[in-house]
């Protein structure tokens, strides 16, 4: 599966959670990854609910959210989470631009705790850099 997240907008992400900590490029790749294949299960899941509701088009609350931000908010981009929830769906499928927001939103979230949670790895760590290390310990500990 190749990544279609750009690192950049994930290094911010994690910046924002690093406090003075520096970030690796091994790190926002593997964090990238790791979101990426997130979106791709919660699009998945997505399109399960959207079925059983006998529509083609992902909506919204088909991702769990009521309330739709603005997509200006976001640090992650638009167009590339769009591509990440297609990859598991059939092509029939449709992705609505508010659940395309609504994913990017979740998927922030999702990295943004993951990124804080790193950090503190980091800092116990007794390091100054959040590396690709400390993603994967933050998953080993937490999402086992």
């Amino acid at each position: 599966m190749t990544v279609e997240l750009p690192f950049a907008p994930v290094d911010d992400v994690i910046r924002r959670n690093a406090g003075d900590l520096r970030v690796s490029a091994g790190a926002a790749e593997e964090l990238a990854g790791r979101v990426q294949r997130h979106g791709a299960s919660l699009a998945a899941d997505a399109a399960e609910r959207a079925a059983a509701d006998g529509r083609k088009t992902l909506m919204p609350a088909d991702f769990g959210v009521e309330q739709v931000v603005d997509r200006s908010s976001l640090t992650l981009p638009i167009a590339p989470v769009d591509r990440i929830a297609r990859l598991d769906i059939d092509d029939s499928y449709r992705v609505s631009m508010d659940a395309r927001v609504a994913l990017a939103d979740v998927l922030e979230d999702y990295a943004d705790n993951v990124a804080r949670a790193a950090a503190l790895l980091a800092r116990h760590a007794d390091r100054r850099t959040v590396q690709a290390d400390d993603i994967e310990t933050y998953f080993a500990l937490f999402e086992g």
